[in-house]
């Protein structure tokens, strides 16, 4: 393929990361944060991923949309993403509120989008870049847009080829030599309908080689020219996969940009546990220790973790972590995550702390009769996400073996004064949510 030459992006476009609604998909891990709060990879958050591709593709202008649970992404964003005054760079937080012009929730990401426009025109751009906030892929935005203009394209859209054996439940698009679309088909079953989306034979010459036909399907990433998305949202539409952008074939010059690099949907707990086990292995798919492009995050200025007799075996660990005398294999620990002695992780994430406790505070929690903030000793865990401060106490086995795929555990009282369960079982995944505490010799 022709290499396209990069362009000047900081001053003509403004960037909008749709957060999501409720995450109904990831819960329970959204109990109490929106998706892009969610933790990743031991130390950072989903939305430091839009954000960090966005600034080293010189885009720095960026709007964040949200609107549920959103105290946790304000905090990270504040305290993440400062700019220096000459550069006009900004992270800024658009939450649903009430106007004269209107007072629900944002019925859709067409729907945020249109309701913010008032707020981006106070600020001089030509394009529109749309992104996901649900996304792990590292993307410079500065070829697709480079694309953009030289196609003369009122939409482009991202997409990345899949096998037709794996485009179940993906929104699939037809794609001419030019790379103008055609066509978009959402979640198509029909063998038939499939075999007409994909790849021509020319298409396929300018992507890596492989052995089964390839789809296109569309990442949830778009390049809108101003005055079109203004027009493309002149009405009620509430969704741009299922109706924005369908409205516009025909209408408009739709162009797809193909992206080969990797790209993972986290939008479910199954996809968000894989995707972050995956970062274990030898050669992970998606590179953190790229410096060309680094991932930002809250700078939290922890001391190095520390590991004492400890048998370690393809595991991420955050910083300022604690362990002793533990085995883990396959695993990814966040942040002043504690492992006391005798203990087994596989095929586990643990979140870790937002804090450290005190020799007062442990003193405490030994005469009330509460395990120490993190998995205390001789637990055996596997195939569990453990969310953030998290009290696990000696002899707890945790395991899926034998369970369901989907169920809550019973309802217990809380120390907030709430009732609700300790444990969850989400696509075979067992769950221990934020702040909860799991008595000495439990089995889950």
């Amino acid at each position: 393929m022709t290499s396209l030459p990069t362009i000047s992006t900081r001053k003509r476009v403004l960037a909008v990361i749709m957060g999501g609604g409720r995450g109904t998909r990831l819960h329970p891990l959204t109990l109490e944060r929106c998706k892009p709060a969610v933790p990743l990879a031991g130390k950072y958050r989903l939305v430091d991923i839009p954000i960090s591709n966005c600034l080293n593709s010189e885009i720095n202008r960026i709007f964040l949309l949200t609107q549920f649970q959103t105290q946790s992404l304000h905090r990270h964003v504040q305290s993440t993403y400062h700019f220096d005054p000459f550069g006009g760079g900004f992270v800024d937080i658009l939450a649903a509120e009430q106007t004269e012009r209107g007072s629900d929730w944002y019925q859709g990401t067409a729907d945020a989008v249109r309701r913010n426009l008032l707020h981006f025109r106070s600020f001089p751009h030509d394009l529109v870049l749309i992104l996901s906030g649900d996304q792990l892929y590292r993307m410079d935005f500065r070829r697709i847009i480079a694309e953009h203009v030289a196609n003369q394209a009122d939409v482009t859209i991202a997409a990345i080829p899949f096998p037709v054996s794996k485009v179940a439940g993906l929104g699939l698009m037809q794609v001419g030599d030019d790379r103008a679309i055609g066509r978009f088909v959402e979640k198509p079953k029909d063998p038939a309908v499939i075999d007409g989306l994909t790849l021509s034979p020319v298409l396929e010459r300018d992507l890596t080689p492989c052995r089964e036909k390839r789809c296109l399907a569309s990442m949830g990433i778009y390049v809108f020219n101003r005055s079109v998305l203004e027009a493309a949202l002149d009405n009620t539409m509430t969704d741009f996969g299922k109706e924005v952008i369908p409205s516009l074939l025909g209408k408009k010059k739709l162009f797809a940009h193909i992206f080969e690099g990797y790209w993972e949907d986290i939008g479910t707990v199954r996809a968000f546990y894989e995707a972050n086990l995956a970062l274990a292995q030898p050669l992970p798919p998606f590179n953190f220790f790229d410096q060309g492009a680094p991932i930002y995050t809250h700078p939290r200025f922890l001391p190095p973790t520390k590991l004492n007799r400890c048998n370690v075996d393809h595991v991420v660990i955050g910083d300022g972590s604690i362990l002793t005398d533990s085995s883990l294999k396959h695993c990814v620990l966040g942040v002043r995550a504690v492992v006391g002695e005798g203990s087994t992780l596989v095929d586990s994430i643990v979140m870790g702390s937002d804090y450290y406790e005190t020799p007062a505070q442990q003193e405490d929690n030994a005469t009330r009769g509460r395990p120490n903030l993190g998995v205390g000793r001789s637990c055996r865990i596997q195939g569990a996400i453990i969310d953030k401060n998290v009290r696990i106490g000696k002899g707890v086995v945790i395991t899926p073996e034998g369970k369901p795929d989907n169920a809550d555990g019973p309802a217990e009282p809380w120390q907030d004064g709430s009732t609700r369960p300790r444990w969850y079982i989400r696509d075979g995944i067992i769950i221990i949510p934020k702040g909860a505490v799991i008595a000495d010799g439990t089995w889950i």
